[in-house]
């Protein structure tokens, strides 16, 4: 079992600004970034997209918060590009080239949490992290999918609902396909679903609530959390709760600046097109 991490103090905090794009990508260096739900081993993981945002953006902190290889889908079948490879490879440099890199499971990567506390290519394997920022606000930084009660009491239903979402993906991406074309630019049917389903609102409500609760009970001032797949920065119940989105089709980061403060970073805004080595699996 492991131990619950807590902060030694809880200091006030105020929400972060909202970030503002450019059109055209810049390198950057932030404390720390945040990125999660990437998806490897499945045609839906945007690794180009990925892999230019790492070229782009280096920090002195990473966390992976979980679902970076996708193990459910995997051991359905094998889906695995070069391009999954040199993602794996450009994390392992970073982290040999001084960036601490920090990797928390979630339930697609379950089998990750078998060796927590250990590191390999110099990459930290924890159960779940507490971070410090630059301005002194202490936050848990977990996946998620332990305060999913779909994934926690009925997994049938939580692999069901990945493959409805597998082939939500694969109709995206055909519709998409015809909308380049047209000229028109990315639209996401499941986000669209995702906001216009009252379950699925009522769904994200609860699971905001209950990190924001089990932060709060635990002495920090906010929660980092991926799992759901909706990039949010807000405060909830008196917590900042900060989600970092997904790179299947969000394509978003959390960062923290130099002065502590924190960001959501929309890449496909930043690169309005595909990186001219993407290949997009059907």
């Amino acid at each position: 079992m492991n131990a619950l991490l807590s902060p030694p103090r809880a200091p006030s905090i105020a929400p972060p600004p909202a970030f503002e794009g450019a059109d055209e990508p810049r390198s950057h260096r932030y404390r720390t970034i945040w990125i999660s739900d990437i998806h490897l081993g499945t045609s839906g993981c945007k690794a180009e997209f990925l892999l230019d945002f790492l070229k782009w953006n280096e920090s002195d902190t990473l966390y992976l918060v979980g679902d970076i290889i996708d193990g459910w889908r995997l051991s359905k079948g094998w889906h695995w590009q070069q391009s999954h490879n040199d993602v794996i490879q450009k994390v392992l440099r970073k982290a040999r080239k001084g960036t601490r890199v920090v990797y928390v499971p979630g339930n697609h990567d379950e089998f990750a949490r078998d060796y927590v506390d250990h590191a390999f290519g110099g990459i930290e394997l924890v159960h779940e992290a507490m971070h410090r920022t630059a301005d002194g606000k202490y936050l848990l930084v977990t996946h998620g999918d332990l305060f999913d009660g779909v994934v926690q009491q009925a997994r049938w239903l939580a692999l069901l609902g990945d493959k409805l979402y597998s082939l939500i993906l694969a109709m995206n991406h055909s519709f998409n396909r015809a909308r380049a074309r047209l000229g028109f630019g990315y639209w996401s049917l499941s986000q669209y679903l995702k906001h216009k389903a009252k379950s699925a609102v009522a769904f994200i409500t609860d699971f905001e609530l209950a990190l924001a609760r089990e932060a709060r009970r635990r002495g920090f001032d906010g929660v980092v959390c991926g799992h759901i797949h909706k990039a949010e920065i807000r405060m909830v119940d008196g917590i900042l709760y900060c989600n970092d989105g997904d790179w299947v089709e969000s394509l978003t980061a959390l960062i923290e600046d130099h002065s502590g403060q924190l960001r959501i970073i929309e890449w496909k805004q930043i690169r309005q097109s595909e990186p001219a080595s993407e290949g997009v699996a059907s």
